[in-house]
């Protein structure tokens, strides 16, 4: 049995409900009550030792970063078609991965919550948005030419980036500049199975 603990505004926790919903795998969704901090609490703590969603338990094995969440789903029942096994097809989606846990993370993620929540954890709104701009002008770049950010289908690279690039203008960052962006954001949408926010 596969268990998700996960917080309504996380985007890391939606990426793992995605690539659940897109390969129809049962699990028990554990919400956890940002507004009262749970996810900070010494018992959580116990569970993510971080103090962050999303964890995903399996077998009482606890994942609790959200590529490796992506990684294990997509390679347990993803039959090769979310994360390849091919080294160089497999580094391809990697580097987006890498992509969503640096410049994404730490620009637009970082800058939405900033404005949300009034929580500065690294660098000011300018320092996010301008890590945040690098993240959005690669993927315009790409996407001008290339429907999907690997190997020419979808894959977990493609749901590691989606969740933050599409509220970046919660980070105050408008998307009307990047048309590509816009219309990859609708193409995963329409994939059969991607789960609602």
């Amino acid at each position: 049995m596969i268990r998700l603990y996960t917080m309504l505004p996380s985007g890391n926790s939606y990426k793992v409900r995605i690539l659940l919903s897109l390969l129809n795998v049962p699990f028990e969704k554990v919400v956890i009550d940002h507004e009262r901090h749970e996810h900070k609490t010494p018992e959580f703590r116990k569970i993510s030792p971080r103090g962050e969603v999303p964890v995903l338990e399996i077998d009482g094995t606890r994942l609790w970063d959200s590529s490796a969440c992506l990684v294990y789903l997509a390679r347990a029942y993803g039959k090769g078609q979310w994360l390849p096994d091919d080294p160089l097809q497999m580094a391809e989606v990697m580097q987006w991965l890498a992509l969503a846990g640096n410049e994404i993370q730490f620009g637009l993620q970082y800058a939405r919550r900033g404005l949300k929540q009034n929580r500065w954890t690294a660098g000011t709104l300018e320092q996010g948005q301008a890590l945040g701009k690098i993240a959005l002008d690669l993927l315009e770049d790409r996407l001008k030419s290339h429907q999907w950010l690997a190997l020419e289908r979808p894959t977990i690279a493609d749901i590691a980036c989606l969740p933050y690039v599409e509220t970046a203008p919660e980070a105050g960052m408008d998307l009307n500049p990047y048309p590509s962006i816009r219309a990859w954001i609708a193409r995963c949408k329409a994939l059969p199975g991607w789960a609602p926010r």
